[in-house]
């Protein structure tokens, strides 16, 4: 599935990162790129044709991101893809955007969703801001913790009113603060006092 991202900033970057994870074959077109994005061209993750958009870079394609700073390149983008019929989404520009890519945070397999349904990316962007300082590492640490338990505590074989009581015990004490502690003996000991688990080494 080709996807075109126009831009070399963070916020294509982003837009790139996102694409790859959905397992999409990324085009990027931009003369200037990040270090980030560089690294990723240089690994063979994605093609990069350093120039200046012309819509022949965007045929074929699934769908195209706008991530420029220049108002009158990001209008013939957004054209162009209309009348190509390839979905597209301007950044930062809900009037031209045919689909709206939510902002994220992710821990891991932790990941939190943000949508304001186009009417004010500058909040989503502020909320994210604001989820990652709050959710940190710890909670992917936590959810690997989590998911090993789950599939002891099931395999018991006990209700599933009573597999969740232990699950909650867990979540009700003080481990997230023991994680972000490196104390991995507290965590240990946390986990098998209340659930009779070893859930072994972790990080």
């Amino acid at each position: 599935m080709k996807c075109v991202v126009i831009g070399g900033g963070e916020v294509a970057e982003r837009k790139v990162a996102r694409l790859l994870e959905c397992g999409a074959n990324v085009v990027l077109v931009g003369k200037t790129i990040t270090r980030e994005l560089e690294a990723m061209k240089r690994e063979g993750r994605i093609d990069h044709i350093p120039d200046d958009y012309r819509s022949d870079y965007i045929e074929g394609a699934f769908l195209v991101i706008g991530a420029t700073d220049r108002d009158e390149i990001n209008e013939e983008i957004y054209l162009d893809s209309k009348e190509r019929n390839i979905l597209v989404n301007i950044v930062d520009d809900p009037e031209r955007c045919q689909f709206i890519v939510p902002s994220q945070v992710r821990r891991g397999d932790l990941l939190i969703s943000i949508s304001t349904g186009g009417k004010s990316p500058a909040l989503a962007r502020r909320l994210r801001e604001n989820l990652e300082g709050k959710y940190g590492h710890e909670y992917k640490i936590l959810l690997d913790i989590m998911g090993r338990l789950r599939g002891k505590i099931i395999a018991r074989g006990s209700s599933s009113e009573a597999n969740k009581i232990v699950f909650e015990s867990v979540l009700d004490t003080d481990i997230l603060r023991y994680i972000r502690e490196g104390d991995w003996n507290r965590v240990r000991e946390t986990v098998r006092d209340l659930t009779g688990e070893d859930i072994g080494s972790i990080q």
